[in-house]
């Protein structure tokens, strides 16, 4: 029989690896779970079971979390605000050039109007003149230019009455050297010889508004060098006078002098 040899306890083993105990590898995420498991509180790691799962759930929540918190810190960074740019006008399209005009030559003085232009007269120049009959004069006219026009008074005409600085009228008779028909009043002041005024006599008649010079005006009740001077002004710048109702329009003319003078004058 053979001999029976004392044996003594057996050597501690080292304790059973991961991959032993679960009879295979284990894999990452068991590990990383394992390490946060060990790591968690007691507090969680009693309300997660201590499971892989519940381990699993809390690495993700708290890989959300931190995205988040990056995400919020990366908006709320403080950035450098640039002052707006200033926004200029488009400049508008440019057109066609206009062409400038050319200069022309600069004008000159008005051209000053000729005694023979713009409207004229018509005058009766009789008498002792070379040419009696009618004469067209233009506009402002004298006597004197009444007697050029009619060739000249004759040698030995009285015209010492005679004024030639008298402006003309449309339609006026000059009487040269001769004396005024009988009841007539010479339009023109001609009641003598020469054409010698007579304003202190009476008028014989209706004196005519369109005709009469201010020597015969004046002779009227009311009317004096002024006033004779408006008639004849209205006279030239309306045209001469249509009716006696116009002498009201005439400035110095009122109601009561008007009435004193209607009897007195014609157009």
């Amino acid at each position: 029989m053979a001999p029976v040899h004392d044996v003594g306890p057996a050597p501690d083993r080292a304790p059973a690896s991961p991959e032993a105990v679960d009879g295979g590898p284990v894999s990452w995420r068991e590990q990383v779970g394992a390490a946060v498991r060990d790591r968690l509180p007691l507090w969680v790691q009693a309300r997660c079971g201590v499971e892989r799962r519940g381990a699993l759930a809390v690495v993700v929540v708290l890989c959300v979390a931190a995205i988040f918190a990056v995400q919020h810190f990366w908006a709320g960074r403080t950035q450098p605000v640039r002052a707006p740019e200033a926004v200029r006008a488009a400049a508008p399209a440019a057109a066609d050039p206009v062409p400038s005009p050319s200069p022309g030559p600069e004008p000159g003085p008005a051209p000053q109007s000729s005694p023979t232009g713009g409207a004229g007269i018509v005058v009766d120049v009789a008498g002792k003149v070379r040419r009696p009959g009618i004469q067209r004069l233009p506009a402002g006219a004298r006597v004197a230019d009444a007697l050029r026009a009619a060739g000249g008074v004759r040698p030995g005409a009285d015209t010492a009455g005679l004024n030639r600085a008298r402006l003309l009228t449309d339609g006026e008779q000059v009487l040269v050297g001769e004396p005024a028909a009988p009841g007539a009043v010479p339009p023109g002041g001609g009641g003598g010889p020469g054409g010698s005024s007579a304003a202190t006599a009476p008028p014989a008649g209706p004196i005519g508004l369109n005709t009469a010079s201010v020597e015969q005006l004046d002779t009227l009740p009311g009317v004096g060098p002024v006033l004779a001077q408006h008639i004849l002004d209205y006279r030239t710048e309306h045209g001469g006078f249509r009716s006696v109702d116009e002498l009201r329009e005439v400035n110095g003319i009122g109601d009561r002098r008007f009435e004193d003078l209607r009897n007195l004058v014609r157009p």
